[in-house]
């Protein structure tokens, strides 16, 4: 293009354009294709590197966040089932009824509150053989605490538990199935592991017996935990029909505590736990 001023015709109107010795500005049209342009690249460059990682990388890079334990690789035909402990304990007897009637040992995981009010009931859980995990002290929103307030809510509830059992939890289960980075690894620095479940009952919603069973047991796998309420309406009813159903697939139920694995162990994007890959020889 030439150094002379041009003119450009506009709605019947000739306008001139800028001086020789001023550059002319990208309209809004031009700026905008600019933009677009550098979106497509940059698009294109992120859509080379991710498709340029390996399944091992995109791991390392996932591994990154703190994630709980929702189900583990197991070679065994194992199931979990637990319960949540919050509010109410009416229904907490006929659970345990149900359990020594199927020979099934479980875990409950207590709010320290539900310790305050139902010391009894806790002691009676451990009496049957049933282990006690930390569900929190006051069923906090724990991804909204600081570090002190985790711990916090880990300690006094444990503590509670311990006097009355003289046994500590190990396993807690933040309340509302709520977690960040912050409170699994406070959560772990604290001596616990974190736990969340791989197949949840939704008795809590109330929608009857047929609708607990069908959620527990359309889809089972080996390694699976599964989640309960103690006080939901009709976790009595639904119960032995579930615990029946797994039994009769070949499935021993066992306490979270003994589906997990031991010695060093990896957690995948979907939060199942994995057995450390041991270091292959150099041929």
């Amino acid at each position: 293009m030439g150094t002379k001023s041009f003119r450009i015709q506009q709605k019947g109107r000739s306008i001139k354009g800028p001086p020789d010795d001023q550059p002319a500005r990208a309209g809004p049209v031009r700026r905008g294709l600019t933009q677009i342009l550098l979106c497509l690249c940059l698009l294109t460059i992120s859509a080379a590197y991710t498709l340029g990682l390996n399944s091992e990388a995109t791991a390392v890079v996932a591994q990154k966040r703190e994630l709980p334990i929702y189900c583990v690789e197991r070679e065994d035909k194992v199931v979990s089932i637990s319960f949540d402990a919050s509010w109410g304990a009416d229904k907490t007897i006929a659970i345990l009824d149900i359990l020594d009637k199927y020979n099934v040992k479980t875990t409950f995981f207590l709010v320290g509150g539900w310790v305050d009010k139902y010391p009894d009931m806790l002691q009676e859980i451990v009496s049957r053989g049933h282990e006690i995990g930390n569900h929190s002290d006051t069923h906090a929103h724990m991804n909204q605490l600081s570090e002190q307030g985790i711990r916090d809510e880990l300690r006094i509830m444990s503590d509670k538990v311990e006097k009355l059992t003289g046994v500590r939890p190990t396993l807690f289960r933040p309340p509302y199935g709520e977690y960040n980075d912050r409170v699994i690894s406070v959560a772990r620095a604290e001596g616990y592991e974190a736990v969340q479940w791989s197949i949840d009952s939704l008795d809590w919603k109330d929608r009857g017996t047929a609708d607990i069973i069908k959620q527990c047991t359309h889809r089972v796998e080996n390694g699976d935990i599964v989640l309960f309420h103690n006080d939901s309406n009709d976790i009595v009813n639904a119960l032995p029909t579930v615990i029946q159903h797994y039994q009769s697939l070949g499935f021993t139920i066992i306490p979270v505590s003994e589906i997990l694995l031991d010695g060093p162990y990896t957690i995948d994007v979907q939060g199942k736990q994995h057995p450390q890959p041991t270091a292959q020889p150099k041929q």
